[in-house]
C-alpha cells in the first residue's frame, strides 16, 4: 500500500555549469541522479532543475561515455534530443534515439553509453512520489510495484504530448523570473509531468487509469489521507484523525471502510510500512538499524513492528536490510 502525495513542494533547486569535466561532471550527476562510475574523458554541459521529488537535466556529451548506474533508488526516464544512447538494463539491451526513451526502476543496474555530441534529457522522479501520484489517480492503494516498460515510442500519442511538457521545463531554466521557480506552480507542474508519465506508457494499473472514473472518496475522507500522507510518522490518534476530518470517530471509521477499504488506524499502519519497507530496501545496513528505521516511521514497539512487517512482505525488516541495494 502506497499513500497519497504530499502536499507541498519546496522551492527549485537549480544548477547550471556551462560545461565540467572529470571529477565535477561525476560529482553533479551522483549529487542530482544516482551513484555512478563513469568511463572515459567524461565532457559534460550541464542544466538541472529540481522540483522535490523531480529533477529534469538538460544533459549534453562533448565525448562518448559510459556510466553505470548503481541501484539507483528512484524511477529515471531519458529522452535523447539528437545522438544516440545504447542501454544496458538487467541484461537486456536497448538503443535509443530522438525517437524512443528510455525507462529504468527503483533497483535496476543499468550502463548507458553515449555516443559523442549527445544530447538529452534525464528526468529522475522519487520512488514513493510516483508510486503516491498514482494512489491518488486510483484512490486506492497499490498492490505490487509500478513496471514500467524499459523503453517507449516518443513519436506519437500522450508520450509525444508527455515528452513536449518536459522539453517546456527545460526551456524555461533561462528565464530568471519564470514561474516554475515559484512553489505552488513547482508543485503543480510535478504533479503533470509525474500524472502525464502514469497515462503516458504501459504499465500493470495502465488500463485502470483510462477506465471511466468511479466516485471518490469525499473531501473530509480525502484530507485524513492527505494528512497521513504528509506525515505517517506521527503519533496519530482515531481522535485525532477525526477533527481532521471534521466528523465523529464513528463516522470517520465508516467512511474509511466504505471508501477506503480499511479501519483508519489500519491504513496509517500500512503506510508507515511501506515507508519502512523503502528506507530499508535502499539503505546502507552500515549506517542504520532495523530500531531506527521503525522509530523513524512511527513504530514504538519493535516486536509488534517486526511482525507486522513479516506478514506484509514476507521476510524480516533485518532480511531487507541485509539484502538492500
Amino acid at each position: 500500500m502506497v499513500d497519497a502525495l504530499p502536499r507541498a513542494t519546496p522551492a527549485p533547486d537549480v544548477v547550471y555549469c556551462d560545461s565540467v569535466d572529470g571529477d565535477r561532471a561525476r560529482q553533479v550527476l551522483n549529487r542530482f541522479y544516482a551513484p555512478m562510475a563513469a568511463g572515459g574523458d567524461l565532457r559534460l554541459g550541464v542544466e538541472v532543475i529540481r522540483l522535490g521529488p523531480l529533477t529534469v537535466g538538460h544533459l549534453t556529451f562533448a565525448t562518448g561515455a559510459t556510466l553505470d548506474f548503481r541501484s539507483p533508488a528512484a524511477y529515471h526516464v531519458t529522452l535523447p534530443l539528437s545522438g544516440l544512447v545504447r542501454a544496458r538494463r538487467d541484461g537486456h539491451e536497448v538503443t535509443a534515439t530522438p525517437a524512443t526513451a528510455l525507462v529504468f526502476r527503483p533497483g535496476d543496474r543499468v550502463q548507458l553509453r553515449q555516443e559523442p555530441n549527445t544530447a538529452e534529457l534525464d528526468v529522475r522522479i522519487e520512488s514513493w512520489a510516483l508510486e503516491a501520484e498514482l494512489v491518488a489517480l486510483l484512490g486506492h492503494p497499490l498492490d505490487g510495484p509500478i513496471d514500467l516498460p524499459p523503453h517507449f515510442d516518443l513519436t506519437e500519442g500522450p508520450a509525444l504530448s508527455w515528452s513536449r511538457l518536459i522539453r517546456l521545463l527545460r526551456d524555461e531554466f533561462d528565464h530568471e523570473n519564470s514561474l516554475i521557480f515559484e512553489p505552488l506552480i513547482a508543485e503543480q507542474l510535478c504533479s503533470s509531468v509525474l500524472s502525464g508519465l502514469l497515462l503516458s506508457v504501459p504499465h500493470r494499473y495502465a488500463a485502470e487509469l483510462v477506465a471511466p472514473a468511479a466516485t471518490g472518496p469525499p473531501r473530509p475522507i480525502r484530507r485524513v489521507l492527505e494528512a497521513i500522507s504528509g506525515e505517517p510518522e506521527h503519533a496519530f490518534t482515531v481522535g485525532e484523525l477525526a477533527a481532521i476530518a471534521g466528523m465523529s470517530v464513528r463516522s470517520l471509521q465508516s467512511g474509511f471502510r466504505r471508501h477506503i477499504g480499511s479501519a483508519p488506524m489500519t491504513y496509517l499502519q500500512q503506510i508507515r510500512l511501506t515507508r519502512a519497507h523503502e528506507t530499508l530496501r535502499t539503505g546502507d545496513p552500515a549506517a542504520i538499524t532495523v530500531a531506527d528505521v521503525a522509530n523513524r516511521w512511527g513504530f514504538a514497539h519493535l516486536g509488534r513492528f517486526a511482525s507486522a512487517y513479516r506478514k506484509r512482505f514476507g521476510e524480516s525488516p533485518s532480511e531487507t536490510l541485509r539484502t538492500s541495494t
